[in-house]
């Protein structure tokens, strides 16, 4: 038995929303999978269901892959799904999977509510393609429409960051908080999370967010080379 297994036994995946259309896109990228292929493995919940799908194939078919995940949870989903892990420093991804917050017409992207928008981001750019997997409810006429921009921060450097955000049309800042605990989320890297509401999103603005010092990275993921599976009714 694996270590965590009795842990990860005990996640549910029934109080998913769109628990079905979810799945129905988790199982087109894992029919994507080759042989001998390093995938990047994004974070979330459709990315939860599509790592179950594609281990369910792996043993299926007995193929051999390796997976860059981007959280603590899909590495450990991998380790008691008996899929091999590697980090950026090993391996490069063949193609990589994630989900989303919202996508535009463009193909923008916000993500984050995850908090793992580093690894997920620097997974992106080291794919030479990366599959989206959204539901319905993820498309918007534009960026910001539902969600806010996550801004991961070094904590140090909070107040001057709050006040170069407000100079970049910043509407609204606030302090991601912590369900289960008191204070604020801490994430993989140890720092704190900002969550954004700006008066407009151009396409300047991740670079001039990322310029930032005490920034680590941004929820904007614009100008990406992504191609979208999403469920249709």
């Amino acid at each position: 038995m694996n270590w965590n297994e009795e842990l990860l036994e005990k996640i549910e995946v029934d109080n998913i929303k769109n628990l079905e259309e979810k799945k129905k896109v988790a199982e087109k990228v894992a029919g994507k999978v080759k042989d001998n292929q390093t995938i990047g493995f994004g974070s979330g919940t459709t990315s939860y269901l599509a790592t179950i799908a594609i281990a369910d194939k792996v043993k299926k078919e007995n193929l051999k892959i390796t997976a860059i995940p981007t959280s603590f949870e899909i590495k450990m989903l991998c380790t008691y799904l008996d899929i091999p892990t590697a980090n950026l420093s090993e391996r490069k991804p063949d193609w990589s999977f994630d989900g989303a917050d919202e996508v535009n017409s463009s193909n923008w992207l916000i993500k984050g509510k995850g908090g793992a928008m580093f690894k997920e981001k620097l997974n992106i750019i080291n794919s030479p393609i990366t599959y989206i997997l959204i539901d319905n409810s993820k498309r918007v006429s534009y960026l910001g429409e539902k969600n806010k921009v996550p801004v991961e921060i070094y904590p140090d450097a909070i107040n001057y960051v709050k006040e170069e955000l407000i100079k970049l049309n910043a509407k609204e800042i606030t302090v991601r908080q912590a369900v289960n605990k008191a204070g604020p989320v801490i994430t993989e890297n140890g720092n704190l999370i900002l969550d954004v509401s700006f008066k407009s999103i151009t396409q300047t603005l991740e670079k001039r967010i990322k310029s930032i010092s005490g920034v680590l990275e941004s929820g904007l993921f614009i100008g990406y080379n992504v191609e979208i599976i999403e469920y249709k009714n």
